[in-house]
């Protein structure tokens, strides 16, 4: 089991055994809404930390660029784009209520003065212009974006030219070392790929100057991709 995975779960089993509703509590993960969505929400942003570090780490973002969170969940990634682009604004979508409202809380601060702004919708139809953002980033989320590819050139197309999307994953198919996820994704309906389906899906997608990166001490992968400068 994944450390996230572990903690998500460990933290919402009290209300399975309360309510006996565990096909519910599940579905929190995908569309996190109501109570349990919020303490699932507010959970992602205590278990993630370490995995969004070490991701941003691998990027160079510039103080005042534009930036968009792919399923921000609880918003906690958000806080942490805004203290790297500290001239830039950044963006956060989710189609899970409960996180668009945990999302906002936590970075109440910073949408008073402008700098973030968090809305509810959909990665297969986001709300902005084409070649919007310089950077785009998808932390723990496109396990449950219907159609990979398709929602991959959304994103595209609202990436800059030179633009790069950054994916990234703590649950994905390193044959048997991640034996012990596959009931869980499986439990959840989750995606579970190789590295070499994320690189090839970012392909199929469009995108250039793919790379995936591995951290096997963690189990953790993250994937980039740039739009094309014509």
């Amino acid at each position: 089991m994944s450390p996230h995975a572990a903690a998500v779960l460990g933290a919402t089993l009290p209300w399975v055994a309360a309510f006996g509703m565990s096909a519910y509590v599940l579905g929190q993960f995908r569309r996190p809404s109501g109570p349990v969505g919020r303490l699932v929400a507010g959970t992602m942003n205590r278990s993630h930390g370490g995995l969004t570090r070490w991701a941003l780490g691998n990027l160079t973002i510039a103080p005042d660029a534009t930036i968009l969170d792919v399923g921000c969940g609880g918003g906690e990634t958000i806080r942490t784009l805004a203290s790297l682009a500290p001239r830039g604004r950044i963006f956060g979508v989710d189609y899970g209520s409960a996180s668009v409202a945990t999302a906002r809380a936590v970075n109440a601060g910073l949408i008073a003065n402008g700098r973030v702004d968090v809305r509810q919708a959909s990665v297969s139809a986001l709300p902005f212009e084409d070649a919007a953002f310089d950077l785009v980033t998808a932390i723990e989320t496109h396990y449950y974006w219907p159609d990979l590819v398709s929602d991959l050139r959304e994103i595209h197309r609202v990436l800059r030219p030179g633009g790069r999307l950054e994916l990234v994953a703590e649950a994905y198919d390193r044959g048997g070392a991640s034996v012990l996820q596959r009931p869980i994704m499986a439990a959840l309906r989750a995606r579970f790929m190789t590295r070499e389906a994320h690189a090839a899906a970012f392909a199929e997608a469009g995108y250039v100057d793919v790379t995936a990166v591995e951290n096997p001490d963690k189990g953790w992968l993250c994937v980039t991709g740039a739009r094309a400068v014509a």
